[in-house]
């Protein structure tokens, strides 16, 4: 695809985005946009539902705190590693299986804790949920909390974890850069 760029970097969950900004490769101004998005986007999909459901009766997920948070954090640790790797990592360029990778990795996610906190592995689906009745609204703080901190957690570790990747970024900032610009006369 000659000239192909892409419009958004294919972001829908906003601890994603976070994890990305945090590794470097998004940039800060469009952090805030993206989540706003993602959470209206999620939200008028939750409306849409809601009024083709035509008001069904909808038992709210009363989890269990601490295990919610810790599936939470787990899972969106996991989707958010695997993101870095598969759809940021130099290794894994124009690689064509970063879809299947992160699709399945919410499937086991939503398959192994999906009956511990709802599964939701992005704050964006949180509010979604919660406008639907799936979960109370003062539940949100825990999707919010562990995806998050999950997302915030998983980019460290791919920094720590890929010295390629931070070894680049070093030399770029430092040796391979000229020391003063010359003037051309």
């Amino acid at each position: 695809m000659h000239g192909h760029r892409p419009i958004s970097g294919g972001h829908f969950n906003p601890a994603v985005t976070l994890g990305i900004w945090l590794r470097g490769k998004c940039e800060t101004k469009d952090v805030a946009p993206y989540m706003i998005f993602q959470v209206m986007g999620a939200v008028l999909a939750a409306l849409v539902v809601k009024f083709l459901k035509g008001g069904g009766a909808v038992v709210p997920l009363q989890p269990e705190t601490i295990p919610a948070l810790l599936a939470e954090f787990l899972f969106t640790f996991a989707l958010v590693y695997v993101v870095l790797n598969v759809a940021t990592a130099k290794s894994t360029l124009g690689n064509s299986f970063y879809g299947l990778a992160i699709g399945f990795t919410v499937l086991v996610g939503a398959f192994s804790v999906g009956n511990i906190s709802g599964g939701a592995f992005n704050p964006a689906v949180a509010a979604g949920i919660s406008v639907l009745g799936l979960s109370s609204w003062a539940n949100i703080w825990i999707y919010l909390v562990a995806d998050f901190a999950g997302a915030a957690v998983a980019a460290g570790a791919f920094k720590a974890l890929n010295r390629a990747e931070r070894e680049d970024v070093r030399r770029l900032q430092s040796r391979d850069q000229p020391r003063e610009k010359r003037e051309v006369a």
